[in-house]
C-alpha cells in the first residue's frame, strides 16, 4: 500500500470528469459548446466504464488497499464469503450457483490494473496466499476472474483465526497474445508479486 491511492482516485474521476467538461463545453469544446475543436478528440467513455472505475475506487479506500508491482498496480479487497455462477463438467455445462460452503470466511479480491492506463488486465493466472504473522502460508489458491460491477481475480478463503496476515499475490504474465512491431519489448510480459501486510481478516459471516 505504498502511496498510489491518489492515482486510481484521479483514474476513477477523471472519465465522469471528461464527461461533465464535454456536457457543459468544457476546455475541448468548440466555439458551439458542444464539439471539440479541430484536432481534438472528444474525451468520453460508456457509463459503464465510468462507473466501473468509481466502484472500483470506493471499495479499495473502504475494504482494501494497493500497491505498485512491475508494470502494475495491484489492488485488493476483502469481503465476506460470497456465491456465484458456475459451468458444470468442466466448464461445458450449463451455469450453477454455487453458496459458500460452512468452511469459508472470507471472499479476497485481487484487481491487477496496467500502471500506465489504469485498464484492469485480463488473462493473468494470479495464486494469492495468506500468510500469517510467523510466515506460514495458512491458505494458498489460484484465483478465479470474475463478472461483476468492475471485474476481478477471487475466490472464497477459509480463515482459521482473526488477525493480521500478509496477502501475497504472485501474477504470471498474462496469457493473451500481445500487437507489437519486431524489437520492441512486449507488453506485460513480466511475472511479479503483490504484497500488502498488516491485513486485517476478522469473521466476515
Amino acid at each position: 500500500m505504498s502511496g498510489f491511492r491518489p492515482s486510481l482516485r484521479s483514474l476513477s474521476l477523471a472519465v465522469p470528469l471528461a464527461l461533465a467538461l464535454t456536457a457543459c463545453g468544457g476546455a475541448d469544446s468548440g466555439k458551439d459548446g458542444n464539439s471539440p475543436a479541430k484536432g481534438q478528440a472528444k474525451e468520453t467513455a460508456p457509463a459503464g466504464v465510468a462507473h466501473q472505475h468509481t466502484v472500483l475506487e470506493a471499495e479499495i479506500a473502504a475494504k482494501g488497499g494497493e500497491t505498485k508491482a512491475g508494470d502494475y498496480r495491484v489492488g485488493y479487497i476483502v469481503e465476506a464469503a460470497e456465491p456465484w455462477f458456475h459451468s458444470e463438467h468442466n466448464g461445458h455445462g450449463k451455469m450453477v450457483h454455487r453458496e459458500p460452503t460452512k468452511n469459508e470466511t472470507h471472499h479476497i479480491e485481487i484487481i491487477p490494473m496496467e500502471a500506465k492506463t489504469g485498464r484492469i488486465v485480463a488473462d493473468v493466472p494470479i495464486r494469492l496466499e495468506v500468510v500469517d504473522s510467523k510466515g506460514k502460508a495458512v491458505q494458498a489458491q489460484k484465483l478465479n476472474f470474475y463478472y461483476a460491477e468492475f471485474f476481478h481475480y477471487a475466490t472464497n478463503f477459509s480463515i482459521p483465526k482473526a488477525g493480521k496476515y500478509t496477502l501475497r499475490a504472485t501474477l504470471e504474465r498474462p496469457t493473451f497474445l500481445r500487437h507489437g512491431a519486431s524489437g520492441e519489448k512486449p507488453a506485460l510480459s513480466e511475472k511479479t508479486t503483490a504484497t500488502f501486510r498488516n491485513v486485517e481478516l476478522k469473521p466476515e459471516n
